[in-house]
């Protein structure tokens, strides 16, 4: 029997291109994680704030060239879709912003993000997530993007709202840490809704 709905976003849209680079405001970019990477990533899993938003930690740089496969490979599998945010002059790596757990067929997506700790206070998720955002919507067809993050994670939430994620609710004991279970802010953004829509 068919089913009376179409997918939002056909199987494939993104597997068969290849993955883009996007510009982002404030000579930023968002381009594919490369090898060469590892170094930046491996500095800024050292960081208390980083270790304390994520429950993994990198022992080395050939640890984490491991992860730069995946991040690469999880674009081809369509689940995940990772972005180095860096310095359009330099190209060095100031962050990372992503999509993860992609519904193509529902038209969903999560959007996850970290800094530099030396980028910190530039502006740069906002603009990472505004650009990503963006994209997602108008060049692949999704219709609805969440973020999450713990209710103590007092900047992050300042990013979502900046970026025009309205906060929906709390999704209570919905996260472990590393000091126990943390309430987290669901935060969304609806396609044709724009940065004004969180009331920031």
């Amino acid at each position: 029997m068919p089913f009376k709905i179409s997918d939002v976003v056909a199987s494939g849209a993104l597997a068969r291109r290849r993955q883009p680079t996007l510009p982002a405001p404030g000579g930023l970019v968002l381009r594919p994680w490369g090898a060469a990477d590892a170094a930046a990533v491996y500095e800024a899993f050292q960081d208390p704030v980083i270790q304390r938003w994520h429950a993994r930690v990198a022992d080395s740089q050939s640890e984490v060239r491991g992860w730069i496969e995946g991040w690469r490979r999880a674009w081809d599998g369509e689940r995940d879709a990772y972005w180095a945010i860096a310095d359009a002059g330099t190209d060095a790596v100031v962050g990372r912003v992503a999509l993860r757990a992609m519904a193509l067929g529902d038209g969903q997506a999560e959007v996850a993000y970290w800094t530099m700790p030396s980028a910190r206070g530039r502006g740069v998720a906002p603009r990472a997530v505004t650009a990503l955002t963006a994209w997602a919507f108008e060049e692949v067809g999704l219709h609805r993007l969440e973020l999450t993050h713990s209710t103590a994670n007092e900047a992050s939430c300042r990013v979502a709202l900046k970026t025009g994620f309205a906060v929906e609710g709390t999704k209570r004991s919905a996260l472990l840490h590393e000091d126990g279970w943390h309430d987290m802010h669901l935060h969304a953004r609806i396609t044709g809704e724009g940065p004004d829509a969180a009331g920031g």
